[in-house]
């Protein structure tokens, strides 16, 4: 009879992967040409340019939304296209390069806000640190604009999660990208793309 230890650690796995490649399971991200409505809505927002640097951000770094309301100014070095932050749960934590749409979006954002003296990189209504549930409410308002549904912050963790595993992106690059100490997290996004069979019968 096996050791419970082992039987529970096996349980453990056997149920890891039903989630993993269950077709079945509750969608909980978005699509690109999804973000792309997501981002299109942001235009009807009372903040524009700041929902939209922040989902735009958000999503191409895989950020939680507390990395991403946590960001200063300084964190973003718009002349070197370079985001410096620090994941959560013990995450690896490593600069990423930031791509020319988005430091336009961060400037056109920055430059509407003028020299306001604020450290954080995004504020609320009130010019004070924009919380994460400011966050949950707004992107639930454009996601519904969008017509998307409900949409929450961590969508937009694993709609980059799944867009790079589906560009074919190596294990070990994403699983450094989005910052996960423990493999398992990042096969969540690899087991399901078909992108990892492109090159099988090569």
């Amino acid at each position: 009879m096996p050791h419970p230890t082992t039987a529970n650690r096996r349980n453990v796995k056997s149920a890891l992967a039903d989630q993993v490649i269950d077709p079945d399971r509750g969608k909980d991200f978005l699509t690109p040409a999804e973000i792309d409505k997501l981002l299109r809505a942001t235009r009807a927002s009372r903040h524009h340019f700041r929902d939209y640097a922040l989902i735009r951000l958000m999503y191409r770094h895989g950020l939680r939304v507390s990395e991403a309301t946590n960001l200063r100014r300084s964190d973003a070095d718009l002349q070197q296209h370079r985001l410096i932050f620090r994941r959560l749960k013990h995450g690896f934590s490593v600069p990423h390069p930031i791509d020319g749409e988005t430091v336009r979006a961060l400037k056109r954002y920055l430059g509407a806000r003028g020299s306001d003296g604020a450290p954080w990189l995004f504020l609320s209504e009130r010019r004070g640190k924009l919380t994460r549930q400011a966050v949950n409410y707004l992107l639930l308002e454009i996601g519904r604009r969008a017509g998307l549904g409900r949409v929450h912050p961590h969508m937009l963790r694993h709609a980059c999660g799944y867009a790079l595993a589906d560009k074919g992106t190596d294990f070990r690059l994403l699983q450094d990208f989005l910052g996960h100490r423990n493999p398992r997290h990042t096969a969540h996004y690899t087991r399901t793309s078909p992108a990892r069979f492109n090159r099988i019968w090569d």
